[in-house]
């Protein structure tokens, strides 16, 4: 009996000990996930400091012009050298450049007269597609097309008021295209007007849209054709509410020595657009879609009022940077304290939280600022990297993207741009915000008539 009872003795001991290591250990991880954490985040906050001495920076340097365009090229010329000497790829930009290999579009299209298409066309094999087609003023086109090969494309595109069109699509997985996903335009037309440069886009994506033209003329371009569109076809939204979850670009940063500033934001100039019966404004200067620092979208989303009935988010300007690869994650992993992860964890949120609320993610804005940074920090991704990983779980989610990144108005790496819409290079001014809410208030017309 003696020798059991020091044998239960000797095993209660080693399970005692195994527990206390036990605890010992997660105790440690715990400590240490804590010390990265700080880390982190005051790495982040250093990051955050300097982008506010670099706005200062580029609001003095807008006041000269020559020396302006002296900085703006030679930041972006270190950028694209660093890229090409250390290509960073993913597998969000291979999927999209799958499209572009084995699809060529190009079209040159007259606007003018009256005219109403509709056709539903199945191409297979590697396809290109050119043509020159006269279309019309007050015209109604609408056209389902299914492309297999190397690739598959499902469309549904509805044109109206006067020759005004956005196209609804995202690229993604081995070059298909999904359907109604993204609402930003791979072009727009208005009457007697022709929308040719004899050029192939491939891809829309913010490089292509560069070799065209400027983005001071690509944003002068947009905002005709969104003010044509909310003139002539805007639909009722007197009894919508609106919530606009974002940043201090949201919150109408940049203005505030001006009397009354809120009201020059793009919520409050969305609200005037559309007739809303309350757009509510939800923005907080410096906060990120992740959890990089305090006031995270993921962490107070919840704060959206439950009887909402559109739901904008619009962010990633500050998440660019903090975004090492670590950060970023894995769409396979989706940790917490990842881009990958907290955006996911925000999508699900509003998912099951607000089930009956249209909602909408906007990419951010271009800046030179995150080249800049950049170029001291060189953990730093490209923006572009952020915005993928936004279209990708956005198509998951079957939520609407109106992608600003890859519209290419407002970027300020376009010398105009910043002497007239963006003073410090990532915020707009009153004018900049004005074209900013025409833009977003189309898209959301053009969502509701689909």
């Amino acid at each position: 009996m003696r020798r059991i009872n020091e044998i239960l003795a000797v095993v209660i001991l080693s399970l005692l000990a195994v527990l206390l290591a036990a605890i010992g250990l997660r105790s440690y991880d715990t400590f240490v996930t804590r010390r990265e954490q700080e880390r982190i985040l005051l790495r982040n906050q250093e990051a955050n400091d300097r982008v506010q001495e670099m706005r200062q920076e580029i609001q003095v340097l807008s006041q000269d012009r020559e020396k302006l365009v002296q900085f703006l090229e030679e930041i972006q010329t270190e950028s694209a050298a660093a890229e090409e000497a250390v290509p960073v790829a993913s597998m969000f930009d291979e999927e999209r450049e799958s499209w572009s290999e084995n699809t060529s579009w190009s079209e040159n299209t007259t606007v003018s007269g009256n005219e109403s298409w509709s056709g539903n066309t199945t191409v297979s094999g590697n396809e290109s597609r050119s043509g020159n087609t006269t279309v019309s003023g007050n015209e109604s086109r609408s056209e389902n097309t299914t492309v297999s090969g190397n690739g598959s494309r499902s469309e549904n595109t509805t044109v109206s008021g006067n020759g005004s069109q956005s196209e609804n699509t995202t690229v993604s997985g081995n070059g298909s295209q999904s359907e109604n996903t993204t609402v930003s335009g791979n072009e727009s037309w208005s009457e007697n007007s022709t929308v040719s440069d004899n050029s192939t886009i491939s891809n829309n994506t913010l490089e292509e849209r560069r070799k065209i033209r400027s983005s001071l003329e690509e944003t002068m371009l947009v905002n005709r054709e969104d003010r044509l569109y909310l003139e002539q076809s805007l639909p009722d939204f007197s009894g919508k509410k609106i919530a606009c979850l974002g940043d201090s670009i949201t919150a109408a940063a940049n203005l505030e020595e001006q009397e009354n500033y809120p009201d020059c934001s793009y919520p409050s100039i969305l609200k005037a657009l559309l007739g809303a019966e309350e757009v509510y404004n939800l923005g907080i200067g410096g906060s990120s879609i992740g959890r990089y620092w305090a006031d995270a979208f993921v962490e107070r989303y919840e704060e959206i009022p439950s009887d909402t009935d559109i739901i904008l988010v619009m962010g990633g300007t500050n998440d660019g940077f903090c975004l090492s690869e670590n950060e970023l994650g894995t769409l396979e992993e989706r940790k917490p304290w990842t881009l990958c992860g907290d955006l996911d964890e925000l999508m699900r949120g509003l998912r099951e939280n607000y089930p009956d609320a249209e909602i909408y993610f906007i990419t951010p804005l271009p800046n030179i600022l995150q080249d800049y940074l950049m170029r001291e920090r060189d953990y730093l991704l490209p923006q572009r990297r952020l915005v993928n990983v936004m279209l990708e779980l956005s198509e998951e989610y079957g939520f609407t993207v109106i992608d600003l990144y890859n519209s290419n108005i407002l970027d300020s790496h376009d010398v105009d741009i910043v002497t007239d819409y963006m003073p410090d290079g990532v915020h707009p001014n009153e004018a900049g915000y004005q074209i900013l809410a025409e833009h977003i208030a189309a898209q959301l017309v053009h969502a509701s008539q689909l």
